[in-house]
């Protein structure tokens, strides 16, 4: 069943990622997982620019037009995959430096596991204020911290101290790929394909 981990994943990481290790689910089974999830933030995110409208502050609510939201939401939804697997590469190359042979799909389930609080914090976006996004993704991207340095001994079968500095270069490269997004946006925007507002 799709998503079966979700529950588990915030009740007990350290049993849910040993059933993950168990199971080992397919490659196809985990870029559903990946692209539902990620469906989370952009569907959120489109709703709340079309028909909410964004608060960050003092002045009138930030209202898109329904086609720049819907590229937006369609280009957020795209990068958020791309990340994933962006990731889990980066996540399987660096692997054996550290002592483990994943294959691409223990990694892949990795990365889309330890993304999935982050993606989930889409659901703050249904309550358009600048301060509660912020919030929830400080919590999001926290817990996805935790569940990667949980996970990572576990998954990529290798001792606890490596794995802290495993999952900690995992974090660092995520960072990274992060800051290439933002500045991919942001040469887009800047070359005309900026948000449209409605007035």
């Amino acid at each position: 069943m799709i998503l079966n981990h979700l529950w588990g994943l915030y009740a007990h990481p350290k049993q849910e990622w040993h059933s993950i290790d168990t199971r080992h689910e397919s490659f196809r089974y985990s870029i559903i997982h990946i692209m539902l999830i990620a469906l989370i933030p952009a569907l959120c995110a489109y709703y709340s620019a079309v028909y909410l409208g964004w608060s960050i502050g003092a002045g009138e609510r930030i209202i898109l037009t329904e086609e720049s939201a819907r590229i937006m939401a369609i280009g957020m939804y795209v990068a958020l995959i791309a990340g994933v697997f962006a990731l889990s590469f980066i996540a399987n190359w660096m692997a054996i430096t550290f002592g483990a042979k994943p294959s691409y799909t223990q990694t892949l389930e990795l990365a889309a596991y330890t993304a999935t609080p982050m993606f989930m914090v889409g659901f703050a976006g249904l309550y358009p204020e600048l301060w509660v996004v912020v919030v929830a993704g400080l919590v999001g991207l926290t817990y996805s911290v935790y569940l990667l340095y949980v996970g990572v001994p576990i998954i990529m079968h290798i001792p606890e101290d490596r794995g802290f500095v495993y999952a900690s270069s995992v974090v660092t490269a995520g960072l990274v790929l992060l800051v290439c997004i933002l500045a991919g946006t942001a040469i887009l925007w800047s070359n005309g394909l900026g948000p449209a507002f409605s007035h």
